[in-house]
């Protein structure tokens, strides 16, 4: 029986989840964690064999749990579970550990698909991502996300949640005043003005829903 973790901020779609996955008798439900933090210290506790994680999450987000879960726990296969769609993110994500990386979209036949193939320790990307990540590499195309470094992300994201500078200050810890440099450094590397122009161009890429704004 595989053993299961359902990370995600969202009570409603870890109950989705979790009634959709235990239909199947192969897999278990072993914890649920609200954000990256709890995913790491539940992970010791329960040892799930696979992790369903968002990317998007208050506090440590899905990236850097990734990267924490996988230095700590070599062993798990991480598969993100988000609304982005953006090609930049599966390939940040693989390189740091993650084995899958699938849209809220997806069905519970690829959800279970996807973690058929992560246990037989091969990859699985759904299959419109992986087609756009293809084309891209042949047309030689980017990202405009691509060079962030993982603050930058991290700052990009709770901006782009509607988070003041402040409570962003608060979260990560961080002065308002470094806090306001990697705005700023956001909107040159992505050649944008203000944060109109910012959330216009992460609409774009599927970096945040249109229903959002």
């Amino acid at each position: 029986m595989v053993k299961i973790m359902l990370v995600d901020d969202h009570d409603l779609v870890r109950t989705g989840l979790r009634r959709l996955l235990e239909d199947n008798a192969a897999f278990s439900i072993v914890a649920e964690a609200a954000n990256g933090e709890d995913s790491i210290s539940l992970t010791k506790v329960h040892q799930p064999d696979v992790v369903l994680m968002d990317l998007k999450m208050p506090g440590m987000g899905g990236l850097e749990a990734t990267r924490k879960l996988k230095h700590l726990h070599p062993e798990v296969r991480i598969i993100i579970v988000t609304m982005i769609d953006d090609i930049m993110f599966p390939q940040r994500l693989l390189r740091a550990g993650a084995s899958g990386y699938l849209t809220k979209g997806a069905k519970i036949d690829e959800i279970t698909k996807a973690i058929r193939e992560v246990m037989a320790n091969r990859r699985y990307i759904s299959p419109d991502l992986a087609q756009r990540m293809a084309t891209v590499e042949l047309d030689d195309g980017r990202s405009p996300f691509e060079d962030l470094s993982e603050r930058e992300l991290q700052v990009l994201m709770l901006l782009m949640d509607g988070q003041r500078v402040s409570d962003i200050s608060d979260e990560l810890c961080l002065s308002p005043k470094t806090i306001s440099t990697y705005r700023y450094r956001l909107y040159d590397k992505l050649s944008v003005k203000n944060d109109i122009e910012l959330t216009c161009l992460a609409l774009e890429h599927g970096i945040i829903e249109s229903k959002q704004h």
